[in-house]
């Protein structure tokens, strides 16, 4: 018999958050790794370091650093590398960033990752070569996504795959 205080269709929420603020049963990708990081607070802002060569798991090797201005809602996906690492790091405002793992023979084929970061959340996500990946703007000003990738981008033959933000390819829609 349901408590006589709770409305008609009520649900209770269930885990999305370990006490270690990390997603409750997120399997994270084959080679996906994800660095929070804490603003420091000073008496003219606050410094949130982007990358340290510690954090790099044996890549280390930085050859472009580019930034994206997503307006807000505004969606980029859904893209991949052959060959190159991103590092992507929401340096202003709000996005969901969520990854996707197409790869044959990945012990983790199909599994989708989504992490909601920013300015008040900073961390460095840091995506392999041939995993799908999208950003979408989740505030209501622009978001500032920086990539810092192991590849410079090669303007004559470009390691750089598409499909359609809404293909039936990936199980995720970002709307």
């Amino acid at each position: 018999m349901p408590e006589s205080w709770l409305l008609p269709g009520a649900t209770k929420d269930a885990q999305t958050i370990t006490a270690r603020w990390t997603p409750a049963s997120m399997q994270l990708i084959d080679g996906v790794t994800v660095r929070e990081v804490l603003n420091v607070p000073k008496s003219n802002g606050y410094l949130t370091e982007l990358f340290r060569t510690s954090w790099a798991d044996g890549n280390a090797h930085i050859d472009q650093v580019f930034q994206v201005v997503l307006e807000p809602g505004a969606i980029s996906a859904w893209h991949t590398h052959a060959a190159t690492t991103d590092r992507l790091f929401v340096a202003y405002g709000s996005a969901r960033i969520v990854l996707y793992d197409g790869r044959d023979g990945s012990p983790t084929r199909g599994v989708v990752n989504e992490f909601r970061f920013g300015t008040i959340r900073p961390a460095l996500v840091t995506v392999p070569p041939r995993v799908w990946h999208g950003v979408q703007n989740s505030g209501s000003g622009p978001m500032i996504l920086m990539n810092l990738v192991d590849r410079a981008y090669d303007y004559e033959d470009p390691d750089h795959w598409r499909i359609a933000s809404d293909s039936p390819a990936i199980p995720f829609r970002l709307v």
